[in-house]
């Protein structure tokens, strides 16, 4: 059974869940479906168009599917969805889709500190850390196992690569490769994550090998087509190694050098 203060408002055509708390001065609008074991401190407000999931703790002052800040947004039906397992700090604000995806993802086992907006069809994966005050823009993507420091800003469109830590105060508008440190003004590739990767189980061969694809691809003086196709001649092929690959390939905005 849930456990739902009195001065809580929840829409009659919301649905909750089992087992969920629900603070004071919470509002929860129509349109909104929240899963299991969900806890909802006080005065968190989720609004027309979220889907959460299980497990995720949301503390005060967090917003949920605002209509997004884009001028372009015209009422159309979209959501913003959660996962499980989330911790979303005090004031965290995620915003709901638009028509050019119709949604805003933020997925499972995330940490997103105080202050965090996430904007209009930007895509989270799962497992990252998002530190006190950073802002991520429009339509970005962050995928797994990702860390962004603090006060981080991110330009819309950009993609973050897995296991990557991005150094606090940091601005970016082109792509962070997958497994990288980038940090410093103007932002720049700064080596591997080792302590991440190393955290995470990667052998040392398999760290060797990734640190042997980024020498090969930022040596400089060699068209960036010839460097991906030394990479995939020199260096054992793997997962890691394609995962490289196929982000720089399809890096719409360039990525950081």
């Amino acid at each position: 059974m849930s456990k739902i203060s009195p001065l809580a408002f929840i829409d009659p055509e919301a649905k909750i869940g089992e087992n969920c708390e629900i603070g004071p001065f919470c509002f929860i609008d129509k349109n909104v479906e929240i899963g299991d074991n969900n806890v909802l401190m006080n005065s968190v407000s989720v609004l027309y168009g979220a889907r959460i999931g299980n497990g995720n703790v949301i503390f005060p002052g967090a917003v949920i599917s605002a209509v997004p800040q884009d001028l372009k947004f015209r009422g159309e039906e979209t959501t913003a969805e959660v996962g499980d397992n989330n911790k979303i700090r005090e004031n965290v604000t995620i915003n709901r889709g638009t028509a050019a995806k119709g949604k805003t993802c933020v997925g499972s086992g995330n940490l997103l500190m105080e202050s965090v907006h996430v904007a209009h069809d930007a895509f989270v994966g799962n497992d990252c850390i998002i530190g006190n005050g950073t802002k991520l823009a429009g339509e970005i993507i962050i995928d797994d196992h990702a860390i962004i420091s603090a006060n981080v800003l991110m330009h819309q469109f950009c993609r973050v690569g897995g296991y990557t830590m991005v150094g606090g105060g940091t601005r970016f508008s082109q792509d962070i490769p997958p497994y990288t440190i980038c940090a410093r003004e103007p932002v720049a590739y700064c080596g591997l994550n080792l302590v991440g990767l190393r955290r995470r189980g990667f052998s040392n061969e398999l760290i060797e090998n990734i640190h042997n694809a980024y020498r090969i691809i930022y040596q400089g003086g060699v068209p960036l087509n010839e460097a991906l196709q030394k990479v995939r001649e020199e260096v054992p092929a793997s997962p890691e190694i394609d995962y490289i690959i196929e982000f720089i390939e399809n890096s719409k905005r360039g990525f950081v050098h």
